[in-house]
């Protein structure tokens, strides 16, 4: 997680340092947004200052969720439909996780790790 007022270096530093590909944007405890490696990368290529660039202008909003009870399936053919490779997971309206293309994947592939 990240707030908002974050420079784009440093959430991209951030995810690097986690081994992550995306940061939910908080403010106040609420997930107002989500910063992936697709918006650092679309800001870098438009020429950016990544280290002045805030994640609040380059984050997707409004974000869309998963419950954390949503069907593997389910959110495969969502992330498919949309063109996402991340999407935050909430509970109660509060996120928990992001889940990854390569989640859905893992537990596709060997369901044992639901």
């Amino acid at each position: 997680m990240c707030g908002p007022e974050l420079s784009l270096g440093e959430a991209s530093r951030a995810m690097h340092a986690t081994g992550v590909g995306s940061l939910g944007v908080v403010s106040d405890g609420e997930l107002i947004g989500i910063i992936t490696e697709r918006d650092i990368l679309h800001a870098v290529a438009t020429d950016v200052d990544t280290g002045l660039a805030t994640v609040s202008e380059w984050m997707s909003n409004p974000v869309r969720t998963f419950e954390a009870d949503t069907p593997v399936d389910e959110a495969a053919l969502h992330l498919l439909e949309h063109d996402h490779r991340h999407m935050p997971v909430v509970v109660d309206g509060r996120l928990v996780s992001i889940l990854s293309i390569r989640d859905v994947l893992a537990a596709l592939v060997e369901p044992d790790r639901r």
